[in-house]
């Protein structure tokens, strides 16, 4: 074969070949593919995530993002963080309704060793970083979050710590003080390594799905309000603003996180329910029995509670208990980025659902998996169904739209995403909990001084802006873990655009 038939040859091979960038890039989804093909998965597993989770000043701070809400994807959010010196990556799921972070330690029983999110996961080794030391359970750490002195605690002997979630998986280990790496803001779409020292949780031991999920992780990041929080343990030292938000993408995958006061653009908030002296400590030790039973008795600690007014279908105000929204301690409606759906209590949920599919009576529902009611539909469902809205204290509202709370599970068959949570407890008890499904491509800010959440609809795959101490504002731009390889395919084309240059000035 001569060169000039050779050089036609690659480029026959480079015009025609979707399969070869395909390899590279892994991850990507060209436009013209549908978003969900070849991305089904078990519906049950979307539930039992949700049971389950039920040194330098840095000011400002840009956390890495990946994942996303949809639950015919990964169905939930993930961070890069380092910890140690030398610092490592580590992947967590973002969580606002959990109150600590914790990882998979070195020796730990049953934890995941890979991860189908196009992760590497890495078990954290105390011994391997310089800056790490244990706690303790005699340092005030271990005895403010347990109020109190643990039974038969002595001066050579670790904190402890076991989370049960409501499907019976479990974490359990210890708590160690390192360093956690996080990119400080430091211009437009600029960042500077930056260190703070964090208690957290050495994972040692996992159950149920925490170790054996195929969509593991590394650990979560709790961003509750409780001081054990990263959060409420970096702003006690000065070093961050208690205030953070994010912006969760679910039609690009990842979006934006930051910790700092976020100036633009604009967002109106309404006051939180329960105020931060009121959630209690951090409470680790629950029976399995208890976890099991009671899904409410997790899901009402330390979470992010406003008050929920009323609830417009198309324009139209459901009629309603007037209390329905009312429910003893809870005090109200729970925002939280570690559940994937949303949940209504039973009446709620049974008002919403017949109203929504009014204008679509001729659809016929069936049930998937024993828990989602699902239809066939082919046209465009932001034309065909109603848009929801959630109004709250302070003339807040949240507009849910059709292509937000129904998701595709194959091409033409559509579930509902609004979930009955008056399934999910023994004792009758309700909650009325609104997850990613609501919460995304909305900037969702957390004001911990003022004690207010706020959020605007928003293009998660653009920017936003923070101010730091100084009064400086810089612009904060969104990230995508998921697709990671994104510069190695740019690269690849800048390469192949090249050759392609290089042969065609040969041939012509």
């Amino acid at each position: 074969m001569d060169l000039r038939r050779l050089a036609h040859l690659v480029l026959l091979l480079l015009a025609s070949s979707s399969s070869f960038i395909t390899f590279i890039g892994g991850n990507v989804v060209f436009p013209v593919h549908h978003k969900f093909k070849g991305r089904e998965r078990s519906l049950s597993a979307l539930k039992a995530h949700d049971v389950r989770r039920h040194s330098r000043i840095l000011f400002d701070v840009d956390l890495e993002l990946g994942g996303n809400g949809q639950p015919s994807e990964t169905g939930l959010y993930f961070a890069k963080i380092g910890i140690g010196s030398p610092a490592k990556d580590y992947y967590v799921q973002v969580d606002t309704g959990s109150d600590i972070l914790w990882v998979n330690c070195v020796g730990c029983s049953k934890c995941p060793k890979k991860s189908s999110l196009g992760i590497e996961l890495t078990l954290y080794n105390p011994k391997s970083s310089s800056t790490s030391s244990l706690v303790t359970c005699d340092e005030a750490f271990c005895t403010s979050t347990y109020d109190g002195q643990l039974p038969g605690c002595r001066p050579d002997l670790l904190c402890q710590y076991n989370v049960v979630y409501g499907d019976g998986s479990s974490t359990s280990g210890y708590f160690v003080e390192d360093n956690v790496q996080l990119d400080r803001v430091t211009g437009n779409l600029q960042t500077a390594a930056g260190n703070g020292s964090v208690i957290f949780g050495c994972g040692a031991k996992q159950s149920g799905e925490l170790g054996s999920s195929s969509e593991a992780l590394d650990g979560i990041l709790g961003f509750g309000q409780a001081n054990s929080s990263m959060i409420s343990q970096l702003a006690s030292v000065g070093k961050v603003k208690k205030m953070f938000a994010h912006c969760l993408d679910n039609t690009y995958g990842g979006g934006i996180f930051a910790i700092g006061q976020v100036v633009e653009p604009k967002v109106n908030t309404t006051p939180l329910s329960i105020k931060l002296d009121l959630c209690g400590k951090f409470v680790v030790k629950l029976s399995l029995e208890q976890a099991t039973d009671d899904f409410l008795s997790i899901l009402e600690r330390a979470h992010y509670n406003v008050f929920l007014k009323d609830i417009e279908v198309g324009g139209e105000v459901l009629t309603l208990p007037s209390d329905v929204f009312e429910n003893g301690f809870r005090q109200g409606t729970i925002i939280d980025s570690g559940t994937t759906l949303a949940y209504l209590p039973q009446v709620v949920y049974e008002t919403l659902v017949p109203k929504i599919m009014a204008l679509q009576s001729g659809l016929k529902l069936h049930t998937v998996e024993d828990q989602f009611s699902c239809f066939q539909y082919i046209a465009n469902v932001d034309g065909g169904f109603p848009t929801v809205t959630f109004r709250f204290e302070g003339s807040l509202s949240l507009t849910v739209y059709p292509h937000e709370y129904l998701f595709q599970i194959k091409d033409g068959v559509w579930c509902i995403g609004w979930q009955n949570s008056g399934t999910q407890s023994k004792d009758g008890s309700q909650l009325t909990l609104l997850g990613d499904l609501v919460l995304s491509n909305k900037l969702v800010l957390y004001d911990l001084v003022e004690q207010a959440i706020g959020w605007t609809d928003y293009n998660c795959s653009s920017s936003i802006k923070v101010k730091d101490d100084s009064g400086a504002v810089y612009s904060v731009g969104a990230h995508n873990l998921s697709s990671a390889s994104a510069l190695i395919i740019r690269r690849t084309l800048t390469f192949l655009l090249l050759l392609i240059a290089v042969l065609h000035s040969f041939l012509y």
